[in-house]
């Protein structure tokens, strides 16, 4: 079995599925849609990061794949219906980055209030500019955070210890934390907040939520951050707000067209201006951050194709069974019709197969069940299950 491993992630992936007799392709960059076509067959796991983008097209050409893991937060690179409808798993790192990102937009919050971009860039210059023009302490301000995930309320918390107070606006009904305060509408947050940082996901409907009607809504001289996702905010209309002057200051970290590869060349409309931190989508790169998820979705895919265990699946049903010991165990991918259960349970009785433990989950459209029993079924009965029309796919291990 084959594991290709893209974007430069971190070693301890690669070596636990060694550990775990895989073959790893390890490999520094992102791949097009047309190299992972040509890639992908004889490929049994995948591993990404934020800039590989998984088509259906390149789906329909991974007929060996299993799973697929994202070793990062997001999903929104991964078309996860057509991953669902084929049967493969899609795994994820929703917690494992959260610190490092938090950790580095207080550090931006920090460096902007004090514009400590313009006065390192004046030392290098060779000019001593000792003022305390435009340098703000933090304490007492108020930060509104947008988006009130796992990032968001660890934002949240952290940004009170330091003595910021903090307001939220989400979708969801989120409870607060601490002392912070949601308000009612993204107006309202932008009208009050001094610092406002963005934490979304990268859904569709997310796309250009940040333009120049609510650039313009902000207080003047608030700062910007976004390290949520690079299409959630109109670049352009950002550069006009920080040259005009309404906005003190930015940092982005992520961006509508990254490059590829290590080394290639960036362009955006914020490159040059004072005030602006610009860093390479490294919200989460720190080498806590990155070991940990490296740890983490291996851990997860191994669990899947060892265990058949779809526990924190982004796409299946969750299911999490136990430990098999000294037992038979099949996983069963179905569509979500009446019935499924009865016609299994069915089969194994009449192959006379006693079952001894059984977990099923649904999700949607799909229905995933593991079945463990004290014997193994024959080839026939096997067949007889993965021919049903419900059926997409049924796999057997054996400890």
């Amino acid at each position: 079995m084959t594991v290709l491993l893209l974007e430069n992630i971190h070693p301890v992936a690669a070596e636990a599925f060694r550990r775990a007799g895989f073959e790893v392709d390890a490999r520094p960059g992102s791949l097009s849609e047309d190299e992972l076509v040509d890639t992908l067959p004889g490929v049994t796991l995948l591993g990404i990061r934020s800039n590989t983008t998984i088509t259906p097209r390149v789906l329909d050409a991974a007929k060996d794949l299993l799973a697929l893991g994202c070793f990062c937060i997001g999903t929104n690179q991964v078309h996860l219906a057509a991953a669902t409808e084929r049967g493969i798993g899609v795994f994820n790192a929703p917690y494992s980055n959260t610190r490092s990102v938090v950790e580095l937009v207080l550090g931006e919050i920090i460096a902007l209030a004090r514009r400590l971009t313009e006065k390192t860039e004046r030392m290098h210059e060779g000019v001593w500019d000792k003022s305390a023009k435009g340098s703000h302490e933090i304490r007492g301000r108020t930060v509104g955070i947008v988006g009130y995930g796992n990032i968001g309320t660890q934002l949240s918390n952290l940004a009170e210890v330091v003595g910021l107070r903090v307001i939220f606006y989400d979708t969801a009904d989120r409870p607060a934390h601490g002392n912070a305060r949601r308000v009612g509408s993204l107006e309202e947050l932008l009208a009050e907040a001094d610092v406002v940082s963005l934490h979304v996901d990268g859904r569709p409907g997310n796309a250009g939520l940040f333009g120049a009607e609510q650039f313009a809504r902000m207080k003047p001289r608030a700062i910007f951050i976004n390290a949520s996702r690079g299409m959630v905010v109109d670049d352009a209309a950002l550069r006009d707000h920080i040259l005009s002057g309404h906005l003190a200051g930015a940092a982005i970290d992520v961006f509508p067209i990254e490059p590829k590869a290590q080394g290639d060349p960036f362009e955006s409309p914020l490159r040059g201006l004072d005030n602006v931190i610009l860093t390479p989508h490294v919200g989460g790169s720190t080498q806590e951050a990155q070991e940990e998820i490296g740890h983490f979705v291996s851990g997860k895919l191994l669990g899947f194709v060892r265990t058949g265990s779809t526990a924190l699946s982004v796409n299946l049903p969750e299911v999490a069974p136990p430990r098999p010991e000294g037992l038979f165990r099949m996983g069963y991918l179905h569509v979500n019709v009446p019935g499924v259960m009865a016609g299994i349970n069915q089969v194994l009785a009449d192959a006379g197969v006693n079952v001894v433990g059984q977990s099923l989950s649904t999700r949607g459209g799909h229905g995933y069940v593991v079945t463990d029993t004290d014997a193994p079924l024959s080839d026939t009965a096997l067949a007889g299950l993965r021919g049903l029309p419900q059926t997409v796919w049924l796999r057997t291990w054996r400890p």
